[in-house]
């Protein structure tokens, strides 16, 4: 995967989030996917998939195979 310029990206966290800080955004960048902490107020790292990763590690999710979170 090519360096991704997440600058422009529109964070958005998900409609579960209580504010509790255990946070995450995500940013649909069209060909990629990008995560970031939201206590690091984009100073922190990102994480950026391939779209057909980020499905793939939404459905494990979704499928408990992560245990119980």
């Amino acid at each position: 995967m090519n360096k991704v310029d997440h600058q422009d990206a529109e964070w958005f966290k998900s409609s579960y989030s209580n504010g509790n800080g255990a946070c995450i955004e995500v940013a649909d960048l069209g060909d990629a996917v990008t995560t970031r902490d939201s206590k690091q107020h984009g100073a922190g790292p990102v994480l950026t998939s391939t779209v057909e990763g980020w499905r793939a590690f939404i459905a494990s999710v979704a499928n408990g195979e992560f245990g119980v979170l």
